[in-house]
Protein backbone atom coordinates (compact mmCIF):
# COMPACT_ATOMS: atom_id res chain seq x y z
CA UNK A 1 0.00 0.00 0.00
CA UNK A 2 1.18 3.29 -0.83
CA UNK A 3 1.61 6.29 1.75
CA UNK A 4 -0.76 9.43 1.22
CA UNK A 5 2.59 11.20 0.58
CA UNK A 6 3.13 8.68 -2.45
CA UNK A 7 -0.19 8.79 -3.65
CA UNK A 8 -0.14 12.36 -3.58
CA UNK A 9 2.98 12.45 -5.71
CA UNK A 10 0.88 9.88 -8.33
CA UNK A 11 -2.22 12.54 -8.24
CA UNK A 12 -0.19 16.12 -9.20
CA UNK A 13 1.88 14.25 -11.62
CA UNK A 14 -1.76 12.88 -13.17
CA UNK A 15 -2.63 17.07 -12.79
CA UNK A 16 0.70 18.12 -14.40
CA UNK A 17 1.84 20.58 -11.43
CA UNK A 18 4.12 19.81 -8.62
CA UNK A 19 3.08 19.43 -4.85
CA UNK A 20 3.01 22.28 -2.74
CA UNK A 21 4.70 21.25 1.18
CA UNK A 22 4.13 23.38 3.80
CA UNK A 23 6.09 23.52 6.96
CA UNK A 24 5.31 24.59 10.59
CA UNK A 25 7.01 23.77 13.66
CA UNK A 26 4.58 21.81 16.40
CA UNK A 27 3.76 24.50 19.09
CA UNK A 28 4.35 27.78 17.57
CA UNK A 29 3.70 30.10 18.69
CA UNK A 30 1.70 27.74 20.62
CA UNK A 31 0.09 24.33 20.48
CA UNK A 32 -4.09 26.19 19.97
CA UNK A 33 -2.20 28.71 17.92
CA UNK A 34 -0.05 26.02 15.46
CA UNK A 35 -3.30 23.85 14.73
CA UNK A 36 -5.33 27.26 13.33
CA UNK A 37 -1.88 28.02 11.35
CA UNK A 38 -2.22 24.41 10.10
CA UNK A 39 -5.80 24.74 9.15
CA UNK A 40 -5.20 28.41 7.04
CA UNK A 41 -2.50 26.48 5.04
CA UNK A 42 -5.00 23.53 4.34
CA UNK A 43 -7.62 25.90 3.13
CA UNK A 44 -5.25 28.23 1.30
CA UNK A 45 -4.48 25.08 -0.60
CA UNK A 46 -1.70 23.31 0.50
CA UNK A 47 -1.21 19.90 -0.40
CA UNK A 48 0.92 18.28 2.24
CA UNK A 49 2.52 19.27 5.97
CA UNK A 50 6.08 18.95 7.30
CA UNK A 51 5.46 19.34 11.35
CA UNK A 52 9.08 20.46 12.89
CA UNK A 53 10.13 19.13 15.96
CA UNK A 54 11.43 21.95 17.81
CA UNK A 55 14.97 21.67 18.22
CA UNK A 56 16.83 24.30 20.68
CA UNK A 57 20.22 24.12 18.26
CA UNK A 58 18.53 24.12 14.79
CA UNK A 59 22.20 24.24 12.91
CA UNK A 60 20.07 23.52 9.50
CA UNK A 61 17.56 26.33 9.95
CA UNK A 62 17.65 29.46 8.91
CA UNK A 63 17.43 32.42 11.79
CA UNK A 64 13.42 32.21 11.02
CA UNK A 65 13.31 28.85 11.97
CA UNK A 66 15.26 28.74 14.47
CA UNK A 67 13.33 31.51 16.47
CA UNK A 68 10.03 29.78 15.35
CA UNK A 69 11.46 26.92 17.53
CA UNK A 70 12.85 28.62 20.36
CA UNK A 71 9.57 30.51 20.67
CA UNK A 72 7.85 26.93 20.60
CA UNK A 73 10.28 24.87 23.03
CA UNK A 74 9.93 28.02 25.38
CA UNK A 75 6.17 27.43 25.32
CA UNK A 76 6.36 24.11 26.86
CA UNK A 77 6.46 22.38 22.71
CA UNK A 78 8.09 18.81 22.80
CA UNK A 79 7.00 15.20 21.48
CA UNK A 80 3.51 15.27 22.42
CA UNK A 81 2.66 18.66 20.42
CA UNK A 82 4.79 17.32 17.27
CA UNK A 83 2.18 13.98 17.45
CA UNK A 84 -0.81 16.02 18.32
CA UNK A 85 -0.21 18.22 15.35
CA UNK A 86 0.70 15.44 13.20
CA UNK A 87 -2.37 13.85 14.06
CA UNK A 88 -4.41 17.36 12.68
CA UNK A 89 -2.89 17.61 9.65
CA UNK A 90 -3.89 13.71 9.13
CA UNK A 91 -7.38 14.23 10.47
CA UNK A 92 -7.57 17.51 8.11
CA UNK A 93 -7.11 15.37 5.37
CA UNK A 94 -3.68 15.78 3.98
CA UNK A 95 -0.35 13.78 3.71
CA UNK A 96 1.70 14.74 7.05
CA UNK A 97 5.17 14.21 8.10
CA UNK A 98 7.74 15.20 10.81
CA UNK A 99 10.69 16.57 10.10
CA UNK A 100 13.25 16.26 13.10
CA UNK A 101 16.95 16.29 13.85
CA UNK A 102 17.95 12.59 15.26
CA UNK A 103 18.45 13.66 18.15
CA UNK A 104 15.27 13.77 20.21
CA UNK A 105 13.87 10.76 18.00
CA UNK A 106 17.11 8.41 19.31
CA UNK A 107 16.08 10.31 22.88
CA UNK A 108 12.15 8.83 22.70
CA UNK A 109 13.60 5.44 20.94
CA UNK A 110 13.11 4.71 16.95
CA UNK A 111 11.06 2.14 17.16
CA UNK A 112 8.65 4.11 19.50
CA UNK A 113 8.43 6.87 17.49
CA UNK A 114 8.47 5.20 14.07
CA UNK A 115 5.50 3.41 15.55
CA UNK A 116 4.09 6.45 16.90
CA UNK A 117 4.08 7.98 13.50
CA UNK A 118 2.65 5.37 11.94
CA UNK A 119 -0.32 4.89 14.28
CA UNK A 120 -1.05 8.42 13.57
CA UNK A 121 -1.27 7.99 10.03
CA UNK A 122 1.58 10.06 9.73
CA UNK A 123 3.60 9.35 5.82
CA UNK A 124 7.55 9.45 6.94
CA UNK A 125 9.82 11.33 8.37
CA UNK A 126 12.33 14.22 7.53
CA UNK A 127 15.68 13.23 8.87
CA UNK A 128 18.15 16.61 7.99
CA UNK A 129 21.05 15.55 9.93
CA UNK A 130 20.54 11.65 9.49
CA UNK A 131 23.50 10.27 7.21
CA UNK A 132 22.40 6.85 5.89
CA UNK A 133 25.51 5.37 6.90
CA UNK A 134 23.79 5.79 10.57
CA UNK A 135 20.51 4.91 9.31
CA UNK A 136 20.56 0.66 10.18
CA UNK A 137 17.47 1.30 13.17
CA UNK A 138 15.47 3.63 11.27
CA UNK A 139 15.97 2.05 8.18
CA UNK A 140 14.92 -1.27 9.93
CA UNK A 141 11.80 0.06 11.87
CA UNK A 142 10.34 2.85 8.93
CA UNK A 143 9.98 -0.76 6.48
CA UNK A 144 8.16 -2.44 9.93
CA UNK A 145 6.34 0.27 10.07
CA UNK A 146 5.66 1.61 6.16
CA UNK A 147 6.95 5.13 6.61
CA UNK A 148 8.63 7.14 3.62
CA UNK A 149 12.32 7.88 4.78
CA UNK A 150 12.88 11.60 3.84
CA UNK A 151 16.63 12.40 3.28
CA UNK A 152 18.12 15.64 2.40
CA UNK A 153 20.69 16.28 -0.40
CA UNK A 154 22.62 19.62 -1.05
CA UNK A 155 24.10 21.03 -4.14
CA UNK A 156 27.33 20.14 -2.35
CA UNK A 157 26.66 16.34 -2.92
CA UNK A 158 29.27 14.37 -5.27
CA UNK A 159 27.10 12.12 -7.84
CA UNK A 160 27.84 8.98 -6.01
CA UNK A 161 26.76 10.46 -2.50
CA UNK A 162 23.62 11.43 -4.09
CA UNK A 163 23.34 7.78 -5.70
CA UNK A 164 23.99 6.61 -2.35
CA UNK A 165 21.34 8.87 -0.10
CA UNK A 166 18.55 8.71 -3.17
CA UNK A 167 18.72 4.65 -3.08
CA UNK A 168 17.34 4.74 0.85
CA UNK A 169 14.99 8.34 -0.07
CA UNK A 170 11.10 7.19 -0.26
CA UNK A 171 8.47 9.25 -0.60
CA UNK A 172 10.22 11.99 -1.86
CA UNK A 173 13.83 13.11 -1.87
CA UNK A 174 14.42 16.67 -0.31
CA UNK A 175 16.65 18.71 -2.44
CA UNK A 176 17.95 21.57 -0.16
CA UNK A 177 19.53 24.68 -1.69
CA UNK A 178 19.49 28.39 -0.42
CA UNK A 179 17.49 31.34 -2.25
CA UNK A 180 19.81 33.76 -1.16
CA UNK A 181 19.14 37.66 -0.79
CA UNK A 182 17.19 39.59 -3.53
CA UNK A 183 18.96 39.64 -6.68
CA UNK A 184 21.12 36.57 -6.11
CA UNK A 185 17.80 34.66 -6.89
CA UNK A 186 18.18 33.61 -10.15
CA UNK A 187 21.72 32.15 -10.44
CA UNK A 188 20.83 30.81 -6.82
CA UNK A 189 17.81 28.93 -8.18
CA UNK A 190 19.73 27.78 -11.10
CA UNK A 191 22.03 25.59 -8.22
CA UNK A 192 18.82 23.84 -7.30
CA UNK A 193 17.82 23.04 -10.69
CA UNK A 194 21.24 21.53 -11.79
CA UNK A 195 20.53 19.86 -7.82
CA UNK A 196 17.64 18.29 -9.23
CA UNK A 197 19.00 17.28 -12.71
CA UNK A 198 21.89 15.75 -11.36
CA UNK A 199 19.67 13.59 -8.64
CA UNK A 200 16.96 12.67 -11.82
CA UNK A 201 19.99 11.00 -13.60
CA UNK A 202 20.47 8.77 -10.15
CA UNK A 203 16.89 8.43 -8.69
CA UNK A 204 13.05 8.05 -10.30
CA UNK A 205 11.70 8.96 -6.71
CA UNK A 206 10.02 12.13 -6.91
CA UNK A 207 12.13 15.54 -5.80
CA UNK A 208 10.75 18.53 -4.04
CA UNK A 209 12.99 21.63 -3.33
CA UNK A 210 13.28 23.50 -0.24
CA UNK A 211 14.91 27.37 -0.95
CA UNK A 212 13.31 29.82 0.56
CA UNK A 213 10.57 30.23 -1.98
CA UNK A 214 7.96 33.15 -0.98
CA UNK A 215 6.17 34.10 -4.06
CA UNK A 216 3.87 33.04 -6.46
CA UNK A 217 6.79 33.67 -9.01
CA UNK A 218 9.15 31.59 -7.21
CA UNK A 219 6.83 28.69 -6.88
CA UNK A 220 5.81 28.76 -10.16
CA UNK A 221 9.88 28.87 -11.32
CA UNK A 222 10.96 25.79 -9.30
CA UNK A 223 7.60 23.95 -10.40
CA UNK A 224 9.02 23.99 -14.21
CA UNK A 225 11.35 21.34 -12.81
CA UNK A 226 10.59 20.11 -9.09
CA UNK A 227 7.86 17.29 -8.12
CA UNK A 228 7.32 19.20 -5.00
CA UNK A 229 7.76 22.92 -3.96
CA UNK A 230 8.46 23.07 0.29
CA UNK A 231 7.57 26.59 1.86
CA UNK A 232 8.24 27.10 5.45
CA UNK A 233 9.62 30.72 6.71
CA UNK A 234 7.31 32.63 4.43
CA UNK A 235 4.73 31.13 6.55
CA UNK A 236 5.98 31.80 9.81
CA UNK A 237 7.22 35.19 9.05
CA UNK A 238 3.41 36.21 8.37
CA UNK A 239 2.87 34.68 12.05
CA UNK A 240 5.96 36.48 13.36
CA UNK A 241 4.69 39.56 12.10
CA UNK A 242 0.98 39.74 12.11
CA UNK A 243 0.98 37.36 15.00
CA UNK A 244 -1.64 34.07 15.09
CA UNK A 245 -5.03 36.06 15.74
CA UNK A 246 -7.75 36.95 12.23
CA UNK A 247 -5.06 38.91 9.97
CA UNK A 248 -2.04 36.86 10.47
CA UNK A 249 -4.19 33.53 9.89
CA UNK A 250 -5.82 35.46 6.60
CA UNK A 251 -2.32 36.18 5.27
CA UNK A 252 -1.11 32.80 5.60
CA UNK A 253 -4.36 31.34 4.13
CA UNK A 254 -3.93 34.00 0.98
CA UNK A 255 -0.07 33.28 0.78
CA UNK A 256 -0.87 29.51 0.77
CA UNK A 257 -3.33 30.47 -1.82
CA UNK A 258 -1.16 32.48 -4.03
CA UNK A 259 1.72 29.28 -4.21
CA UNK A 260 -0.68 27.12 -4.60
CA UNK A 261 -1.75 28.77 -7.60
CA UNK A 262 1.87 29.25 -8.64
CA UNK A 263 2.75 25.63 -8.80
CA UNK A 264 -0.23 25.28 -11.05
CA UNK A 265 0.58 27.86 -13.28
CA UNK A 266 3.48 26.75 -15.23
CA UNK A 267 4.37 28.15 -18.34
Amino acid sequence: MPTALEALFVKTKSENRAVLIGYIPAGFPNQKSSKKILKAMIDGGIDAVEIGYPYSDPVMDGPVIQAASEEAIKNGAGVNAVFDLLQEGVKQGIPSMVMSYWSPIEKYGVENFSKKVSELGGSGVITPDLTVEESNEWLSYSKTFDLNRIYVVAPSSSSERLSKVTEQCSGFIYAASLMGVTGTRDSVSGNARSLVERIRKVSNTPVAVGLGVSTKEQASEVAKYADGVIVGSAFIKIIQEFGAGRTGLKKVKQLAKSLSEGVRNVK
